[in-house]
């Protein structure tokens, strides 16, 4: 693991394994060891580096000046400058998929390839929104998520047999967001805010010409295939995958199938 500094704020990364550099974003609420199941492989092959989104995993509360996605991909260029990374190739689930594109319109000449997972880079719908920030209000009001918010939240990030078929997941998840209090809860609605009040990145969607695969989970409640075939349309040239028996964590839900496509796409794209 290593730290990185941006005024006075720690960023935790995960940096393993050696060749073309991938960098991951993972969901909110979680942090890079979502990921744990690709980087078993995909380190044998590439250096992958794996921040923790501020305020999530072992990152400290974003820096003041962070305030949007986009400054966030100034973060992580920051980042990547800072370990002497010229080009990268992204892969991104959720708000990692939504920074990750902005990264790639950011300096389109050092992005080599882009995975967008389980996410939207349009405006977040008008009653999604609506209730994603009463949410956030509650758990920033209360400083904890409280427990009909947690028997809400939890099942939107699995498919609809997860209890059945991924027990552990979906329990560990649970106990996250009952632990999630104090000021630690207030930071991560903060993120929260940067995630459903995004830009719409559909104004610069023609930019992104470079080679782009995206997935998403059949089951995926807050990010419907729907929106990932909306994107899949307005890049041209793009790969779209539909991952069966899984929902918004689709590469914790069908990991083999995630990561044999991950394969796939960067040794003809990189």
């Amino acid at each position: 693991m290593g730290t990185f500094t941006i005024d006075s704020k720690v960023m935790n990364y995960l940096d393993k394994g050696e060749g073309p550099v991938l960098v991951l974003g993972h969901s909110y609420l979680w942090d890079h060891t979502m990921w744990a199941p690709q980087i078993e492989v995909l380190s044998q092959h590439y250096r992958c580096i794996v921040p923790d989104l501020w305020a999530h995993g072992q990152s400290d509360a974003a820096p003041e000046k962070t305030r949007s996605l986009r400054d966030y991909a100034d973060d992580i260029l920051a980042l990547l400058d800072h370990l002497n990374i010229e080009e990268f190739s992204v892969i991104g689930l959720s708000v990692g998929g939504m920074w990750a594109a902005e990264l790639a319109l950011k300096v389109p000449a050092r992005v080599k390839a882009l995975v967008m997972m389980d996410t939207f880079i349009g405006y977040e719908p008008e009653v999604t929104h609506a209730k994603y920030f009463g949410m956030l209000d509650t758990i920033a009001e209360q400083q904890a998520v409280p427990a009909p918010l947690v028997d809400v939240i939890t099942p939107m990030f699995f498919a609809k047999n997860a209890v059945q078929d991924n027990p552990e997941l979906v329990a560990n998840f649970r106990e996250f967001l009952e632990n999630l209090k104090g000021e630690r809860a207030v930071d991560v609605t903060r993120i929260g805010r940067m995630v459903f009040g995004r830009r719409d990145t559909f104004e610069d969607i023609e930019k992104l010409t470079l080679p782009t695969l995206i997935m998403v989970g059949v089951e995926d409640m807050p990010r419907p295939p729907l929106e990932a075939q909306l994107m899949h349309d307005a890049i041209d040239g793009s790969e779209y995958v539909v991952i069966p028996k899984a929902g918004h964590i689709s590469n914790l839900e069908q990991p083999e199938v995630v990561t044999n496509k991950l394969i796939e796409f960067m040794e003809k794209s990189i």
